[in-house]
Order: C-alpha cells, then structure tokens, then sequence
C-alpha cells in the first residue's frame, strides 16, 4: 500500500514538474512572439503612413451603373460645366444618349 502511495505522489510530482515547464515555456514563447509582433507593426505602420502621405486616392461614383471606383481609373466626361465619372466607355455612352434624348425632349 505504501508503494502506491508513492508512485501516486511521484506521478502527481512529476505533473506539476510538467506543466510548469509548459507554462514558463509557453510564457516565453509568447514573450518572443509578443517583441516580434511589435517590431512587424512598428515598421508596417511606418510603411503605410508613409505610402498614404505619398497616395491619397478619392473614390467616385459611376452615375449609370453605381459602380465606385478610383478616380485616376475612371473615364471622365464634362456634361452641362459638370464633370462626371464613368466605369467604362459604354457607361459613359449610355449616360450621353440619355443626356441628348433629355435635351431633344425639352
């Protein structure tokens, strides 16, 4: 009976042993993953602030289909002193039919 009571008291010494170590370990590898992560953003946001300072890009809205795009992608075309912005040629066109059948009916 006292031999069992040893190895129980073994076993539940060696777990504690065990899980300490996985613990600590897990408490370190966290630290490293932890200074790592911090240097990554650091320089990341460094990166982007300065590609954003460089490009500031303005969204417009395609009148006939809706379709939002960048500005500098987009097809402008001036109608009555306004100038619109168009996704493709054929959005651009469908827009100054309608335009001229506006005009024709007064």
């Amino acid at each position: 009976m006292t031999n069992f009571f040893a190895r129980v008291a073994r076993f539940l010494f060696w777990l504690l042993i065990v899980s300490w170590s996985m613990w600590l370990l897990r408490r370190f590898v966290g630290w490293l993953l932890r200074d790592a992560a911090a240097v990554t953003q650091q320089s990341t946001v460094a990166t982007s602030t300065a590609q954003t300072a460089e490009v500031v890009r303005r969204l417009v809205r395609d009148p006939v289909c809706g379709l939002h795009l960048d500005e500098t992608l987009s097809i402008p075309f001036r109608a009555d002193g306004e100038l619109m912005h168009f996704c493709s040629t054929d959005c651009r066109d469908k827009f100054a039919v309608s335009v001229q059948k506006m005009a024709a009916n007064g």
